[in-house]
């Protein structure tokens, strides 16, 4: 392995453009799916963790970034504020469920057609990397995880992103049709008609939750003047102080004595991601983990994260289909959020979940906007901007720039491609010599192109691989 000084890797990637256009796993148009990609033999945390700031996404060694002002159905990469985060009722739902089954082995009644799909097109998979490179770079193999599953012989491929994309790679189901919340959920009050309907000497109807509100914040105020202590209780919203954390409802989700045990194991797994272990960084270290979900010494689910500086991001998950509705795709990414949270508490700056891409041109994708508070990233200025003033501009336009500043430009945008790092017959130098070594190279465009795409910061750190 080469490294750098102070002893940290180097990142060696090979770069195959994006001008040809694939079959969508979304909409199905045969070559509508557009999107520049680059094999990673091996790659830093920091590196990727700028990648992916800048809409790139790794499936197994291969990296991708989608064309989304070219490609039929635009993915644009979301995180959400972890710390933040507060269950909606349909998450809510979730941990429900999961607590029935582990509490009563009570099955959920109501099957559904599956988890909604994230895939990449099913003929885009990578390049085969250049043979001569393999005597140049050491190629780390990526775990095979159905190895990895004995017990689970016809494993689903659940949720996040497709696995290796690999050519023909069977698409990846994600979290339950079900979570999808609706932009709008209003009821239209009609008016009563004369003798039909509730009587008008009586009060009118209250909510049975409002009820108990009332009769609790009562017995409050009843127990704190028979304590001599003077108090007014209104019945005002909860704030955020009074907001149950995701961590209780993912403990009541679990209770004891249960029919059933789940329980959860991480290990280090292989990708192109370097292990790494920082000062002021997670006691878990940074890189690629399998997170394995056993119920009844039995395993049903393996979910695979990247934990980098600043984020844990969702690669992809396997359960089995036996167990698909309990809605684990779902069930993985409350605990991934909750894995987090508590990652944060460690390194304070690792404080965001990424969820992969969200695809508003795709209505069974957007279930990832739930995930609140959360942002997208800007594909022009790669700012991020929250999802809400997001959202109105993809309903206009599926292609979209969120940063509103007209001045607004990259801040990392290529100035000088000859300072590009570049590993050729095993020395690593500049763009520039390389050029004259080759004397006149013609593939100052592919560079440029790539450069651009990366980001001035990141082709003066990482090896652009050249035969």
């Amino acid at each position: 392995m080469l490294k750098m000084a102070g002893n940290n890797s180097y990142t060696i990637v090979e770069y195959f453009g994006g001008d040809s256009g694939y079959r969508c796993g979304y909409c199905k148009n045969d070559e509508g799916n557009f999107s520049h990609g680059m094999w990673s033999h091996t790659m830093t945390v920091q590196d990727y963790q700028d990648l992916i700031d800048r809409g790139w996404r790794r499936s197994g060694k291969y990296v991708y970034k989608p064309t989304l002002n070219k490609t039929c159905c635009p993915q644009y990469t979301i995180r959400c504020h972890a710390t933040k985060f507060q269950p909606s009722k349909s998450h809510k739902k979730v941990l429900k469920k999961i607590s029935k089954f582990i509490s009563k082995g009570e099955m959920p009644k109501d099957q559904d057609n599956g988890e909604p799909m994230d895939a990449v097109c099913d003929q885009a998979g990578p390049r085969e990397p250049s043979k001569a490179c393999h005597s140049d770079v050491k190629c780390a193999a990526i775990t095979d995880i159905q190895k990895e599953l004995p017990e689970c012989p016809a494993i689903t491929e659940g949720q996040k992103e497709v696995v290796d994309a690999a050519p023909a790679a069977p698409a990846v189901s994600e979290m339950s049709r079900k979570d999808r919340v609706s932009v709008s959920d209003e009821r239209t009050a009609t008016a009563t008609k004369p003798g039909i309907g509730a009587d008008p000497a009586r009060p009118p109807c209250r909510k049975a939750k409002d009820l108990r509100k009332e009769r609790r914040l009562q017995k409050d105020q009843i127990r704190q003047n028979a304590d001599g202590v003077p108090s007014i209780v209104s019945p005002s919203p909860p704030t955020a102080a009074q907001t149950k954390p995701l961590e209780d409802f993912i403990n009541e989700s679990l209770p004891d004595n249960s029919s059933h045990c789940l329980e959860f194991r991480r290990f280090l797994c292989d990708s192109p991601l370097e292990a790494e272990h920082s000062p002021d960084g997670p006691e878990e270290g940074y890189g690629s983990f399998h997170q394995q979900y056993w119920l009844d010494d039995r395993i049903v689910a393996v979910g695979v994260i990247d934990i980098l500086p600043t984020c844990v991001s969702s690669v992809y998950l396997y359960y089995h289909p036996d167990f698909s509705s309990l809605s684990l795709g779902s069930y993985s990414a409350l605990r991934e959020l909750a894995f987090t949270r508590q990652l944060q508490k460690q390194s304070p700056k690792l404080c965001y979940y990424y969820l992969g891409f969200y695809i508003h041109s795709c209505p069974k994708m957007r279930y990832k906007g739930q995930y609140r508070p959360s942002d997208l990233v800007c594909p022009e200025t790669y700012a991020w901007v929250p999802i809400e003033q997001c959202v109105p501009m993809l309903e206009n336009s599926r292609y979209a720039r969120f940063n509103q500043d007209p001045d607004a430009g990259d801040p990392r945008v290529l100035k000088d491609v000859g300072r590009a790092l570049v590993l050729y017959r095993r020395a690593v130098m500049p763009y520039a010599a390389y050029s004259r070594k080759r004397k006149g190279s013609s593939d100052e465009a592919e560079v440029q192109q790539y450069g651009g795409l990366v980001g001035q910061d990141c082709i003066e750190r990482i090896l652009l691989y050249r035969t």
